[in-house]
């Protein structure tokens, strides 16, 4: 998979949308970087598939936006674990 970089970027255009993922989770279930996965979808999948593109691109600016959200619930989680031990 990793020698076509169409179909690659197709694959993980659709997982993203399919599951609402971020592009950190994709790399980890597909066993590639971030880089790779944030370039495929955002520059090459542009190209590829315009259709499939503006639906990844909502997923992807909807996460951004809650970002931060879920970094303080894991900065919360993180020190509660700490006051437990």
């Amino acid at each position: 998979m990793r020698g076509i970089p169409e179909d690659r970027a197709v694959l993980l255009g659709r997982y993203i949308l399919e599951n609402g993922a971020t592009v950190r989770q994709t790399a980890g279930v597909f066993g590639f970087s971030k880089s790779l996965v944030h370039k495929d979808v955002t520059e090459r999948l542009a190209r590829i598939s315009p259709e499939l593109y503006q639906g990844v691109k909502g997923v992807l600016e909807k996460n951004r936006e809650e970002r931060h959200i879920r970094g303080g619930l894991a900065t919360r989680e993180k020190y509660s674990r700490l006051r437990e031990k």
